[in-house]
């Protein structure tokens, strides 16, 4: 059987935005239909706050395989068993938060992928390839190719470091965790502050020397956000599954209010 293709690796190949839905609360396997529906190239398992288990996560993921939309989970900082676990188990990429120097990115990198490219352990026939992978050569190989490794820089130190975390081998994207990183540098929920543009010109110069990707997180507001993708962020996490459906409620009772006449 092929390989399930990731689109979101396509799209980002070709320069094009990706657009993420996040899952912080939906445990069903509606949750990639709907991210589809509504035209998210890839889905956000959030095991860093939300409360997945490895069985709801890897469902989730497994649910995603045949609807285009690509499969990504978020692990805490350190549990690259989880992030493992979750790739054996339909996951086509890690988001690892707080990495902070090459070090923790090569670390990362290795873990995920197999020789030679890295030390990751072959866990027998995986969900991507429909349980039914050719010679596990070539399924290696392939699956190197097709997965993402997504690094997230959220402290000053890990933009100091940028550069050098950019040139680590097997990291695809450098993914800006800006709310943390706000608060790191003592300005948090301050989105469009001199020190936040400086990050992502700094990280966006680095992602540019070494054909990697650069990442947004946590810029939601119209303004800040055309800001950002302007400097060339195209990995975009656009909201999440709570803010969805507290914003898309909002509007519907709002609208519904006014029209018998409720004062708001």
């Amino acid at each position: 059987m092929s390989i399930t293709v990731s689109t979101t690796r396509q799209r980002l190949k070709a320069g094009k935005m990706a657009l993420g839905f996040g899952v912080h609360h939906l445990r069903t396997v509606a949750a990639p239909v709907l991210a589809a529906a509504t035209g998210h190239d890839w889905m956000f398992v959030d095991g860093e706050h939300g409360a997945f288990t490895i069985q709801e996560t890897t469902q989730l993921c497994i649910a995603a395989l045949p609807t285009g939309v690509t499969p990504i989970v978020r692990v805490c900082a350190g549990a690259l068993d989880e992030a493992t676990r979750a790739l054996d188990n339909g996951a086509m990429g890690i988001v690892v938060p707080h990495v902070d120097t090459a070090a923790d990115a090569k670390r990362i990198a290795d873990a995920f992928h197999y020789p030679p490219m890295g030390r990751r352990s072959w866990g027998g026939s995986p969900a991507i390839y429909g349980y039914q992978p050719p010679a596990t050569a070539e399924a290696q190989a392939a699956i190197n190719s097709e997965i993402l490794t997504v690094v997230m820089l959220e402290s000053p130190e890990a933009v100091r470091n940028a550069d050098a975390i950019a040139a680590v081998e097997g990291v695809d994207i450098l993914f800006i965790g800006t709310s943390d990183l706000t608060a790191e540098l003592g300005i948090s929920g301050q989105m469009d502050h001199p020190k936040v543009i400086d990050a992502y010109q700094v990280i966006g110069d680095a992602c540019r020397r070494h054909g990697k990707v650069l990442g947004m997180g946590g810029v939601y507001d119209e303004q800040n956000a055309s800001r950002y993708v302007g400097m060339g962020a195209r990995f975009l996490l656009t909201g999440s599954d709570h803010s969805y459906i507290v914003t898309g409620a909002a509007q519907r009772v709002s609208f519904f209010n006014r029209l018998a006449g409720v004062p708001m």
